[in-house]
C-alpha cells in the first residue's frame, strides 16, 4: 500500500501540543456538546450516517501514533479494528429524566479519558428525558477538529428536514499507514522539528528558533521573525497569577450548567454600542463574573479572560484557532461602559495574539521535553481566570436522524481555568454551556443565572 501525503498523516504542531499536554489531566483538550432533541432519533439511521461520516471525514476512523521520543508531531494511522459500535451508542436516563440528570451524565462521559488505541470520538444517544425528549452527547478530542470545524463536520449527520432520505454509503479509504509507522529518519526528524505544522516559511521558522537560542542576533533578523519571538517571550514571561480572590482552587471535579440569550436583540445591542457579538458575549461573561464576586462579598476590579479566536482560511486544516488573553474590567460600572472598555481591550489583545499564535508557540514547544511543556502550560493556565469561545451554528432548524435539534450546549475544555463559557448560536438563540471547576466555582447555578441576567441587561443598554 502506498504512503499517503505526509500533511494528511501528520498532526500540526498545535495538534501535537494538545496531544502531549494530555499527560497532565488538568490540561485535557477533550470537548463535548449536549444536543437536546424533541424526540429519540432513529438509532439505526444515525449509526448509518456516522459510518458514512467516517468515510467522508477520515480522522474519525484514525487513531494516533506518537512519534518516537516526540521528535516530530504524532501521526494519524488507520485503525484496523475500527468498529462503529464502539463510537455510536445508546443509553437511557432513569426516571424522572430531568435536565439536571442529563447534564451530570454528560459531564461524567466527557471527562472520562479516551482509549488512546481507538479514534478519539463518541456519540451517545440518551433517551428517557421528560416529555418524550432525547439528547445526543457528542464527545471529541480537539486534535480531530476545533469548534468551527466541528460545526462543518456536523453537516455529515445533520439534515434540514425531519424525513430526509438516507444517503448512500461511502467507501472508506486508507491513509496509507496501518499500525506502527516506520521510524522517521534523522533528516526527517530534524526537518519536522524545524517545520512541523508551522505555517511560516521555513526560513522564518528557523530564525524564530535561532533567535530564541541567541537573542543577540535580533538586529540582523527579519521583522516577521522578531515579531514572532517577541510574542512568544511576552506570552511565556506572563506568570502573574489569576486575579479572582474566590476562584483560587483547581480540581478535576466538574459541574455543567446552561445559559440562554436571544440572538437578534443581542446583536442589535452590540451594534448600537459600536461593537460586535463577540464583544457582547465577553462583556456578558465579565458582567456575570463581576456580579458573582460582588454578591459573595469579594469584589474584584479585573479578571483575566481568554477567548478562542478563529484564524480559519480556505487552506486551514482541522484546527485553526488561537487564544487571546486579556484583563477585563470587573469592577462595578454601567454595562455599556464595560462593553466599550472590552471592545478596546479585545482589539488590542487580538493584535498581540497575532505575534504569538498557537501555531508559533506550538512550534517552539515541539523542541522541548513533554514534562517541561506541561509545566509551562500549567503555569500559563494559572494566569487565566476564565475562558470563552463563540461558535456560529445554523440559523435554521436542523434534524438528527428524524429528531429536531432544540438546543445545543457546548462543554468547552477547562485546561486549568475556573470556568469555560462557550456560546453556540442556533435558530435565533444563543445557547451557552458553562463548564465549571467545582473546586473553584462554589455556586455554579448562581453564575449561570447571572450570565442570563447580564445578557438581558446588555440588550437594554
Amino acid at each position: 500500500m502506498t504512503e499517503g501525503p505526509i500533511d494528511e498523516r501528520r498532526m500540526s504542531d498545535a495538534e501535537g501540543l494538545m496531544w502531549r499536554l494530555e499527560k497532565d489531566p488538568y490540561l485535557t483538550s477533550t470537548f463535548g456538546t449536549v444536543s437536546l432533541l424533541d424526540r429519540p432519533p432513529d438509532f439505526d439511521h444515525l449509526r448509518a450516517r456516522m459510518e458514512r461520516a467516517v468515510a467522508a471525514v477520515p480522522r474519525l476512523g484514525w487513531r494516533v501514533q506518537p512519534a518516537p521520543v516526540n521528535l516530530s508531531a504524532p501521526l494519524w494511522v488507520d485503525d484496523p479494528d475500527f468498529e462503529i459500535d464502539q463510537h455510536v451508542r445508546r443509553i437511557a436516563l432513569p426516571k424522572p429524566g430531568t435536565m439536571r440528570q442529563l447534564l451530570d451524565l454528560a459531564t461524567l462521559l466527557v471527562i472520562d479519558p479516551f482509549d488512546r488505541t481507538r479514534p478519539l470520538w463518541q456519540f451517545i444517544v440518551v433517551e428517557g428525558l421528560r416529555g418524550g425528549k432525547a439528547a445526543l452527547i457528542q464527545k471529541m478530542h480537539h486534535t480531530i477538529t476545533d469548534g468551527e470545524g466541528g460545526v462543518q463536520m456536523s453537516l455529515q449527520y445533520l439534515d434540514f428536514e425531519r424525513d430526509a432520505p438516507q444517503l448512500p454509503p461511502l467507501e472508506r479509504t486508507s491513509n496509507g499507514v496501518v499500525g506502527e509507522p516506520p521510524s522517521p529518519s534523522t533528516a526527517e526528524a530534524l526537518r519536522d522539528l524545524f517545520v512541523g505544522g508551522f505555517r511560516l516559511p521555513l526560513s522564518i521558522a528557523k530564525q524564530v528558533r535561532e533567535l530564541l537560542i541567541d537573542p543577540m542576533a535580533i538586529p540582523t533578523a527579519s521583522s516577521e521573525a522578531v515579531d514572532a519571538v517577541r510574542g512568544v517571550v511576552s506570552q511565556l514571561s506572563d506568570t502573574e497569577v489569576a486575579r479572582s480572590p474566590l476562584w483560587t482552587e483547581r480540581s478535576l471535579k466538574r459541574r455543567f450548567e446552561t445559559a440562554h440569550a436571544t440572538f437578534r436583540p443581542t446583536k442589535n445591542a452590540a451594534k448600537w454600542l459600536g461593537g460586535t457579538l463577540n464583544t457582547a458575549f465577553l462583556t456578558a461573561a465579565a458582567e456575570a463574573a463581576s456580579r458573582y464576586h460582588r454578591e459573595l462579598g469579594e469584589p474584584v476590579e479585573y479578571l483575566r479572560a481568554s477567548m478562542a479566536v478563529s484564524v480559519r482560511t480556505n487552506d486551514s486544516g482541522a484546527n485553526a484557532f488561537t487564544l487571546a488573553r486579556m484583563l477585563v474590567p470587573t469592577g462595578e460600572m454601567p454595562i455599556a461602559d464595560r462593553f466599550k472598555a472590552i471592545q478596546e481591550i479585545s482589539e488590542e489583545a487580538r493584535g498581540a495574539t497575532g505575534m504569538a499564535s498557537l501555531s508559533t508557540l506550538a512550534t517552539v514547544a515541539a523542541a522541548l521535553p513533554t514534562s517541561l511543556v506541561t509545566r509551562l502550560a500549567r503555569q500559563q493556565a494559572q494566569t487565566v481566570d476564565f475562558a470563552t469561545s463563540n461558535v456560529r451554528g445554523s440559523p435554521v432548524p436542523v434534524f438528527i436522524a428524524g429528531a429536531q435539534l432544540l438546543h445545543n450546549y457546548a462543554m468547552g475544555p477547562l485546561a486549568g481555568v475556573a470556568f469555560n463559557l462557550t456560546l453556540l448560536s442556533y435558530k435565533g438563540n444563543l445557547d451557552m454551556g458553562l463548564n465549571t471547576d467545582a473546586a473553584a466555582i462554589a455556586e455554579p447555578t448562581r453564575l449561570a443565572r447571572l450570565v442570563d441576567q447580564s445578557f438581558k441587561d446588555l440588550q437594554k443598554a
